[in-house]
């Protein structure tokens, strides 16, 4: 199994998590297990009237998983005028954000963040240098030539 097939299971494993499913058959089951997530969504919003939340993404690689996300649970993401471009506003029940939103983004982005990681590694490793580890930590100036 390629890294990439891993990556994508792992992040279908955690989308099932979040929805309600416990078990790896429950995973073929995707599109229902979103039309659940979707009714707890409509739920919340019953007893909790939505707010406006701004949220800051680290990276472009955060604010993309982000945006998909809200846009997956039928959220409309946006910034207002003159906002950085790592800001996120969303206007959600704030239990649906606190209860699935967040805890589902935070899983997903270190998952991704991981990846992205071990992928740049093996590049450099392959096509730049071998040795791509830190520099090593000294304890005195170095004298110059």
């Amino acid at each position: 199994m390629s890294i990439e097939s891993q990556l994508r299971d792992k992040l279908r494993k955690i989308e099932a998590l979040f929805a309600g499913a416990g078990t790896a058959g429950e995973r073929l089951a995707a599109e229902a297990a979103l039309a659940r997530v979707r009714a707890r969504l409509a739920e919340i919003g019953r007893q909790d009237s939505p707010v406006e939340i701004q949220f800051s993404m680290p990276d472009q690689w955060s604010r993309h998983l982000f945006l998909a996300l809200c846009r997956r649970y039928g959220l409309q993401p946006y910034r207002r005028h003159r906002q950085r471009r790592n800001t996120v506003m969303v206007r959600a029940p704030k239990g649906f954000i606190d209860q699935v939103l967040w805890p589902e983004f935070t899983d997903l982005a270190r998952t991704l963040q991981a990846y992205l990681h071990e992928v740049t590694l093996r590049i450099i490793r392959e096509e730049v240098h071998a040795d791509a580890s830190e520099a090593p930590e000294v304890s005195a100036v170095l004298p110059t030539n």
